[in-house]
């Protein structure tokens, strides 16, 4: 079979390579055998193939990819969790690769009739959505939120979990061809990121609440949703697509109490208990069924055209997620 691999960091397209492994052969006791169906391409793995992702930079060499959809096609004895021909999540990381043998404890079973480049991004951005949602303020119907990187997945799944808890969205990008495609799924208000963004987006909402701002991006561009949010609001940082560290000046930190949080989805998987993990990933993919969730996909590329794949996800203007198609093309 194949897999991607990552020998050393560089640029990502010329950084990650196919090479040849054998087969996972028969699943063990309690074990499953999945063969991959699609992945997405993360702008953490893209991060992560330069060094630049995490505390610390991973060993090499590595086989990439946090998240993506398979099909269950053999099981071994004393499996009840699922049953082949179920479609199950992706055991991360080292996603990039055409099959797996793993143990059935904490797969489930996905729905059925939901399609499944949706399901390949569940694992990832629905639940950095959510969490950075409802657990640093928790959301109050009318009040109002504000996240950077707005046209990314995660900010399409947060604009969609605002709306249906009754919350109004701000959202902010780099580019102003992108204001109408963000309106049109939903996005209350759009806004070109710049000095004056704190003016503009007072003058967007009036006199509506806004506690929570969601920072993608890291450098100055924390400082300016700091400055939107109201005394005692909360930034949530969860990427530093700028490669700059977050700023946050006392203004806001000591005269209005503004508070810097961060949040790593490798550190809820770490700290919360597997039955909350499940019962999440259940209610998100719930969501993805009835529509509630969708996150827009640009392009899908045979797994043999990975490079190709690489580079279109690593090119700073684009409308959705880069995915990898694993099987017959």
């Amino acid at each position: 079979m194949w897999v991607a691999e990552l020998a050393e960091f560089g640029a990502p397209e010329t950084a990650v390579h196919l090479i040849e492994r054998p087969d996972p052969g028969d699943p063990g006791v309690g074990d499953v055998v999945i063969a991959a169906e699609f992945a997405p391409i993360n702008p953490a793995d893209l991060l992560n193939f330069q060094g630049l992702y995490g505390a610390e930079r991973p060993q090499l060499p590595l086989i990439p990819g946090t998240e993506g959809v398979g099909r269950v096609v053999r099981c071994g004895a004393d499996v009840t969790q699922v049953t082949v021909g179920d479609r199950v999540l992706l055991p991360g990381p080292g996603t990039w690769r055409e099959r797996f043998r793993v143990p059935a404890r904490g797969l489930f079973p996905l729905p059925e009739g939901v399609d499944p480049q949706q399901l390949a991004m569940l694992l990832v951005n629905p639940p950095t959505a959510y969490l950075m949602l409802h657990e640093f303020v928790p959301p109050q119907p009318g009040h109002w939120v504000i996240q950077n990187a707005a046209n990314s997945g995660v900010g399409h799944c947060l604009i969609r979990l605002a709306r249906e808890a009754g919350m109004k969205s701000v959202n902010v990008v780099r580019r102003s061809e992108l204001i109408a495609p963000l309106r049109a799924f939903g996005g209350d208000v759009v806004l070109v990121d710049g000095p004056d963004l704190d003016t503009r987006v007072r003058d967007a909402i009036g006199t509506g609440t806004l506690r929570l701002g969601v920072d993608a991006v890291g450098g100055s561009a924390t400082q300016r949703l700091a400055r939107c949010v109201e005394d005692d609001g909360v930034v949530v940082n969860y990427g530093l697509l700028s490669g700059k560290a977050c700023r946050l000046d006392g203004r806001e930190t000591v005269f209005r109490n503004v508070t810097l949080r961060g949040f790593w989805l490798r550190r809820w998987f770490m700290t919360t208990p597997p039955q909350t993990i499940g019962a999440t990933y259940r209610m998100l993919a719930a969501k993805l069924a009835d529509g509630t969730l969708t996150v827009a996909v640009e392009k899908v590329y045979p797994f043999r055209d990975i490079a190709q794949a690489l580079a279109h996800a690593a090119r700073p203007a684009r409308s959705g997620k880069i995915l990898l198609r694993f099987g017959a093309d």
